[in-house]
């Protein structure tokens, strides 16, 4: 005797089976994703470092120059700007920005002169010419020259674009998250 099971009986057990696996998978994402989350881990979408995973290492010291921190930007007019002109990702610094990844190329007392590139205590740095406009044709302002005041540190990336230092100045030492460490980056 061959009872066949009716139609609808069959598709809900084939629904409430994909509903089971679905969920069960968005669960793990969400649990691997909060562990990377708090293990430090995170993706990097701007073309200012490598593309892709990186991980937040705690310091217990003050950053170096030439170290690559993770840093929030402080909540000031010029970051509220570069926000609203697409320079900067959400997240959950303060004013609502996303952590920068760039290079420490200066710290207190060091002197930054600015012209059309930047020089730290006179020697020049490789890949700091400065832009007059955005990619938009939008004007630029260009950061000052000067001494870096204690509390202080000056940012850079070697991309032509990047939203650094040169144009924004010195940030507050307070803001470094840690040290930006590779995990599984590409350079497109």
């Amino acid at each position: 005797m061959n009872m066949a099971m009716p139609e609808s009986t069959a598709m809900s057990r084939q629904r409430r089976r994909a509903c089971v696996t679905l969920s069960g998978s968005a669960g793990l994402l969400i649990v691997l994703f909060a562990a990377g989350w708090i293990g430090g881990l995170r993706f990097n979408t701007t073309p200012s470092e490598p593309l892709g995973l990186w991980r937040i290492v705690p310091l217990t010291r003050a950053a170096r120059s030439g170290e690559t921190v993770f840093v929030c930007p402080p909540d000031n007019v010029a970051m509220r700007e570069a926000r609203q002109r697409g320079y900067l990702r959400p997240g959950l610094c303060p004013g609502g920005f996303g952590p920068l990844i760039k290079t420490v190329i200066a710290v207190a007392g060091q002197r930054v002169d600015v012209t059309d590139r930047v020089a730290i205590d006179g020697v020049p740095i490789p890949g700091s010419r400065i832009m007059q406009n955005d990619a938009q044709g939008r004007s630029l302002r260009r950061d000052r020259s000067g001494i870096v005041r204690p509390g202080e540190m000056y940012l850079h990336s070697d991309f032509i674009g990047s939203w650094d230092s040169r144009y924004f100045g010195p940030v507050p030492v307070s803001g470094v998250l840690g040290l930006a460490q590779e995990v599984l980056t590409y350079e497109p």
